[in-house]
Parts: structure tokens; C-alpha cells; sequence
């Protein structure tokens, strides 16, 4: 088992090395750069080379059956939950076979909706307390879970 993060804009990197270190998890973080590595030695930096979607392939190539992947990234967090892996969003959602559809619906219908008015402002809500405190709740459950299998 493995913990996979796709680190860039990654909010959630210092709670999941330490689940993933209380656990014994070998971690990947995964990123174009600018990261400091972890002195842990379950957690391996990865650095890819910049380009569209790298990190996320080179995440979606490796992670299978029974690892975690954390990821706010749809697509990817679709191809890992269809090779097996469980996946968490960074604010505890768990994305399955049985939501992945209906997530990338609304994904590509929010897309479609920003395209047609390029005057529409903001973004998604903040990054809260509640939203960290779901999270280290989830993964914990997941690795329990993945452990158990």
C-alpha cells in the first residue's frame, strides 16, 4: 500500500505524512517543483518534468488496488478510482465508482457554465478548519480500510 498526493496546490501535504508516517505508509508527493522535500524516509518528492498533466500521469500509472490517492483533480482522481485505488479530494470528500460519474458530470457542466460567461468572478469556497479536520478524519479511515484488505 501507498499514499499517493498530487501536490500541486495540495493543502492537505503536512496532514497526510503525518497519518501516513503514524501508519507506516510509503508516500509519493508528486509535483512539477518547487517543493521542499520531507526529511521522513516514507516520503519520496517527486519532481516531473513541467507539462500538462505530468504529475497526474505519472500518479495514475502507478497507483492500483488498495493504495490511497489524494487529489483534487477529477480526471485523475477517475482513472485511480477505476484501477482500484481509493481516492480523497482534499476536503474528506472520498470519491468511488459509485460518485466518480456524477462528479465529472458536474466538473465538465461547471466548465461548460464558466466558458459561456467569461465575466463570472470567483472561484470555489476557501479552504477551512472543518474542511482539514474532515480530511485527517477520512484518510485515516482509508488507510484503516486499505489495511484491512
Amino acid at each position: 500500500m501507498s499514499i499517493y498526493v498530487d501536490a500541486d496546490a495540495c493543502p492537505v501535504k503536512a496532514e497526510v505524512e503525518k497519518v501516513g508516517t503514524r501508519h507506516g505508509v510509503r508516500m509519493f508527493v508528486v509535483s512539477n517543483g518547487g517543493l521542499r522535500p520531507s526529511q521522513n524516509p516514507l516520503v519520496e518528492t517527486v519532481i516531473v518534468p513541467d507539462g500538462p498533466d505530468i504529475a497526474d500521469m505519472w500518479i495514475a500509472d502507478r497507483a492500483v488496488k488498495g493504495d490511497v490517492v489524494i487529489t483534487g483533480d477529477i480526471p485523475l482522481a477517475a482513472k485511480c478510482v477505476e484501477s482500484g485505488a481509493r481516492v480523497l479530494k482534499h476536503n474528506g470528500e472520498a470519491l468511488t465508482q459509485a460518485n466518480i460519474g456524477n462528479v465529472l458530470a458536474t466538473r465538465d457542466l461547471m466548465a461548460d457554465i464558466r466558458a459561456a460567461d467569461p465575466f463570472r468572478q470567483g472561484g470555489g469556497k476557501a479552504f477551512s478548519k472543518a474542511d482539514r479536520s474532515r480530511f485527517l478524519d477520512a484518510l485515516e479511515r482509508e488507510l484503516r480500510t486499505a489495511k484491512a484488505l
